[in-house]
């Protein structure tokens, strides 16, 4: 398992456009991909210019393999142009995670 924690900074201007562009990101890994476990796309509370992505997958090859995507493409070719930062961070699980449905 691979998890990976991306925190973006995206032009005010661009907000739109972005949150279009990586919300059909993300359903499609979720939708066609068996290697992307999870997906979630979180905007800041108080600042809509802050961005937060929580992906799962099951291999760092699922990893890569999601970046080659036609709709990762045309996600990354709105980020190129929205964004005024980006951190990407790669964590290996330890741990059995536990949720309760509410």
């Amino acid at each position: 398992m691979l998890v990976v924690l991306v925190q973006v900074t995206v032009k005010r201007e661009m907000l739109g456009e972005f949150e279009r562009a990586i919300l059909q990101n993300a359903a499609q890994a979720v939708e066609r991909e068996p290697g992307c476990v999870r997906f979630e796309v979180s905007q800041h509370e108080d600042d809509p210019a802050q961005w937060m992505f929580y992906e799962v997958y099951m291999s760092a090859e699922a990893f890569q393999e999601h970046r080659r995507q036609a709709y990762f493409l045309a996600y990354q070719a709105v980020a190129d142009r929205a964004l005024l930062s980006k951190t990407l961070t790669r964590y290996m699980p330890r741990g059995v995670g536990i949720s309760q449905e509410r």
